[in-house]
């Protein structure tokens, strides 16, 4: 074991970095030298340490695999042109994570193992950071339920880690969207809001319904008239109608308060649009594309970044959008690329440098 700043880091034999090629990189397959690891037993955090990424050994009876007890985020890194690397909006994600812990009964982080931690972990992977477009280092913070027993019960112990993944584009091209009016994904008191595991493998068998279908994801409505739009599986939607961006507002708890969604939003109000957070009925949006006034329809989220919908189905009514003519989407994520990449001034602070 080898000295550090932080905390303790069992340093690798040899780097992967040696045989990668970072360009073209497929989303979530490649991770790099290290990962973060922490245990919560018996109310503290301990056995903090940065050793290298190896599979993790459990016991069968582990919580988690019979309760799911289990929570994550999704963060990126950047390097600019003088090769420092920043952290987009650490702190948001930080908050975040403890949201959904609290909602899933289990430990806050304190901040100075993820904030810090990721930092570190950052700084000594900063090689893994990629320079080319619309590629960055994703970070990906988990916790999970230990406790070596079968029982319905808050665990009284977890692990928490973070790996890195250095990746390309989520989405290499616009995507067709199918909107589900059966399958639910969340409901009013539920868990919608926490970014836990078992949404999403909820969503998998109504998604894999939709591809068979020859659509790339789906996009949720409510759970009790299947009218109202709440957000697609991999990213909040947005919707640019006349001057004005309408998005599903966060009342009821059951969409997840995206970072992403946060930003766009900040910066849409930046181009003069009216921004109107509240429920969004499909039949408003049929609406408005027959009267040409629904301009463009978008997802953002942290994998995803900004990425355009060029096609919306619901029932056997078909959205089509012409890409090349927008003007707000693409504007908005340069505006958003430009300040990751330090090329534009970060005035909100979003950047935390490493």
């Amino acid at each position: 074991m080898i000295a550090s700043i932080g905390f303790p880091v069992i340093k690798a034999e040899r780097s992967k970095l040696q045989d990668m090629n970072l360009e073209n990189l497929p989303f979530g397959r490649i991770f790099t030298d290290y990962m973060l690891e922490a245990d919560y037993d018996k109310g503290e955090w301990k056995n903090v340490e940065i050793k290298p990424y190896q599979p993790l050994v459990m016991d069968p009876s582990a919580a988690v695999l019979h309760y799911g007890q289990a929570i994550f985020e999704g963060i990126k890194a950047y390097k600019d042109d003088q090769d420092n690397a920043y952290v987009f909006r650490l702190y948001d994600n930080f908050k975040r994570f403890n949201v959904s812990a609290a909602r899933m009964e289990m430990p806050q982080v304190p901040e100075e193992i993820f904030v810090e931690g990721i930092k570190q972990l950052i700084a000594l992977e900063k090689a893994w950071i990629p320079s080319m477009e619309d590629h960055s280092l994703y970070i990906r913070p988990f916790m999970f339920a230990t406790d070596e027993m079968i029982g319905v019960k808050p665990s009284d112990k977890y692990k928490f880690l973070v790996i890195l993944s250095p990746t390309g584009p989520y989405y290499a091209r616009p995507m067709r969207i199918y909107v589900e009016e059966f399958y639910v994904r969340a409901v009013k008191g539920g868990i919608g809001f926490a970014k836990a595991a078992g949404n999403y493998a909820a969503c998998l068998h109504p998604t894999e319904e939709a591809k068979k279908k020859g659509y790339d994801q789906i996009l949720w409505t409510d759970p009790v008239e299947h009218k109202y739009v709440q957000e697609i599986g991999t990213m909040n939607v947005m919707f640019i109608i006349g001057n004005s961006v309408v998005t599903p507002d966060l009342e009821a708890g059951t969409i997840l308060n995206g970072v992403t969604r946060q930003t766009v939003l900040t910066l849409l109000k930046e181009r003069g649009l009216t921004v109107e957070e509240r429920p969004v009925n499909i039949e408003e949006l049929i609406e408005a594309y027959n009267a040409g006034t629904l301009k463009e329809v978008f997802g953002t989220g942290t994998a995803a970044t900004v990425s355009p919908i060029k096609e919306l189905r619901y029932k056997d009514f078909v959205m089509t959008f012409d890409i090349d003519q927008w003007e707000v989407m693409p504007g908005v994520k340069k505006t958003l690329d430009d300040i990751r990449s330090s090329k534009t001034e970060d005035k909100y602070g979003w950047m935390v440098k490493v």
